[in-house]
């Protein structure tokens, strides 16, 4: 077995799946002297989550940060780090490779791609409280992107979350969102003149719905993409890998079926797995994460079945954190594949969150990886907090986007689709105690939780869950409001309810990796010619210290592992 004429085709590194991380690896493998890449995705489209993510990369000291004259260091990051992270969750080794040379693969990419980012100065870490932390600087997200520079290819590309984008066909930056949705100055311009520009750019409409200027994950994608075109590095659709190919303890290929032919490849040096989690695979769900668990409130690719996991495990690779997803509470759209991440609308002065008892749980206005693991962890058979509901009035309708309703002057009541009502996402009424009984809910649990938070609203202090007290809390929350900014009454009728699941963007867990992103046996060697990073690898931030925890990992294990393959120094 492995002599050349078994295999259907052969090349220096074989990658499977296209998100961030193994379009980095393809690209810095072709940079650093291993050209003979290959590219496979299960999908008909490429990008996998990271394409309908917001796109944001956490890596502190990176480039664009510097530039912008942030005071970090890498000192100051680890030890924010490791008041969040033990040793026994992450080893030394891994957290170091990640800080030293996160900054690295961010130069090494914008001096040989076209990759470019800007840096997030205003979006701060999520625990601010903590020494090291930063209030900004420490994230990028992707400048956007013309998709006719994709050429053909960008009828391929997995578009972004509809939460990203205006009218649900204009994509925007996660700096524009953030003034969008919570109407801030100046938020009527932006949209006015993202708005014009779909509509004069006729030519455009007429080959695709959406706006041909990309933004958030899938413009960081896009400039991948792009940057493989120019090299000419071969990215096949509709290839599912079906196994990996070992030969005396190493692999050196894979199997995999292309557009349902069955196929043998070659990897002379490499196979790197980068295909995602296993958020839509019901039974491993079931078989690891706490409950409750239902792949369909996962807003992760519907692809990600644990495929590239799975074969890790037959081959002996060493498992972490299976038990663990990236949290976030979700919002299942009617009409819509797969659900939206409820990321910002929750921390909004004027509305709350209430399981069916009617009570709060949590400090709405935290990072939603925190707020959907106190759901997990107040959640029982007793007090479930699934499903939950977001509760507001006619005042926060009016003043904030939120979810599919987006506001009361963008799409008013009468325009909303009778479905969100007649399948349960959302429901009106005039008295709370009414809208209580629309939704399920305890009526004199809500109706005094409601009382409640009136008041906290009134002295601006949250005694129950200290809502607003973090910078993290305030980035969200409304300056015109006071004296809190995350803090506002909900008094004013019409009363509103959206319902909201315990979702997830994708699962954390996978093969445990050295520093170069080489899986590690059981037996505690390495897999030769194995090499994991992304979602199918164990986390390296699983704590998810802030905006863009996943990708910033994923592309760096990416570069170290490139760096492996080739031999390069850096």
């Amino acid at each position: 077995m492995g002599a050349e004429q078994e295999w259907d085709y052969s090349f220096d590194v074989v990658v499977v799946g296209s998100g961030n991380g193994g379009l980095t690896a393809a690209l810095c493998s072709h940079e650093m002297g291993k050209p003979d890449v290959l590219v496979v995705e299960k999908s008909d489209l490429y990008g996998g989550t990271s394409s309908i993510s917001g796109g944001g990369v956490w890596i502190p000291c990176n480039r664009y940060a510097r530039a912008a004259g942030a005071d970090d260091s890498i000192t100051a990051a680890k030890t924010y780090l490791r008041q969040l992270i033990s040793p026994e969750e992450v080893p030394e080794y891994q957290l170091d490779a990640y800080l030293e040379n996160g900054p690295k693969m961010v130069e090494f990419l914008h001096q040989h791609t076209r990759a470019r980012y800007e840096s997030l100065a205003h979006y701060p870490d999520y625990y601010t409280n903590l020494d090291g932390a930063m209030v900004g600087h420490r994230s990028m997200e992707p400048e956007t992107f013309n998709a006719d520079e994709l050429g053909e290819e960008w009828r391929y590309l997995r578009r972004t979350h509809p939460m990203m984008h205006l009218a649900g066909v204009i994509g925007i930056t996660q700096q524009e969102a953030a003034l969008l949705i919570g109407q801030q100055p100046g938020w009527w311009k932006i949209a006015l003149k993202l708005v014009a520009a779909y509509v004069v750019d006729i030519p455009w409409r007429l080959r695709d719905r959406f706006h041909r200027r990309l933004a958030t994950g899938c413009a960081g994608i896009a400039r991948l993409r792009a940057s493989m075109q120019d090299r000419d590095i071969p990215l096949w659709r509709n290839t599912a890998m079906t196994r990996l190919v070992e030969e005396q303890g190493k692999v050196v290929g894979i199997e995999v079926k292309r557009n349902g032919r069955p196929l043998r490849i070659q990897a002379r040096r490499a196979v790197v797995l980068a295909a995602g989690g296993f958020e839509h695979n019901q039974k491993m769900r079931e078989q690891y994460l706490p409950g409750p668990t239902d792949h369909r409130w996962s807003a992760g690719t519907t692809d990600n079945t644990g495929d590239a996991i799975q074969e890790g495990m037959r081959l002996g690779a060493k498992m972490h954190r299976l038990d663990e997803a990236w949290w976030c509470n979700t919002i299942s759209v009617p009409g819509e594949a797969i659900p939206r991440l409820s990321i910002m609308e929750k921390s909004y002065p004027g509305s709350i969150m209430v399981n069916p008892a009617g009570q709060r749980f949590s400090n709405e206005s935290q990072n939603y990886m925190a707020f959907q693991q106190d759901t997990f962890r107040v959640h029982s058979a007793e007090n479930p907090c699934n499903p939950s509901w977001q509760i507001f009035d006619a005042n926060f309708r009016a003043s904030y986007f939120v979810g599919p309703l987006y506001n009361s002057k963008f799409r008013p009541d009468w325009m909303l689709p009778k479905s969100y009502e007649t399948q349960g996402f959302f429901a009106k009424a005039d008295s709370i105690t009414e809208l209580a009984a629309k939704i399920s809910v305890n009526p004199q649990g809500l109706a005094d939780t409601v009382a409640k938070v009136n008041e906290y609203a009134r002295t601006g202090e949250d005694p129950d869950f200290h809502r607003g007290e973090s910078a993290y809390d305030r980035y969200y929350g409304d300056p015109r409001v006071t004296p809190n900014p995350c803090l506002g009454a909900i008094d004013k009728p019409p009363f509103y309810a959206m319902k909201v699941d315990p979702g997830d963007f994708g699962t954390q867990g996978g093969m445990v990796i050295n520093a170069d992103a080489q899986v590690i046996h059981e037996e505690g060697h390495v897999i030769e010619g194995l090499y994991a990073i992304g979602n199918c690898s164990a986390p390296t931030l699983p704590c998810y210290p802030g905006p863009g925890a996943t990708l910033g990992p994923a592309m760096t294990f990416a570069y170290q592992a490139a760096k492996k393959i080739t031999g390069y120094r850096d």
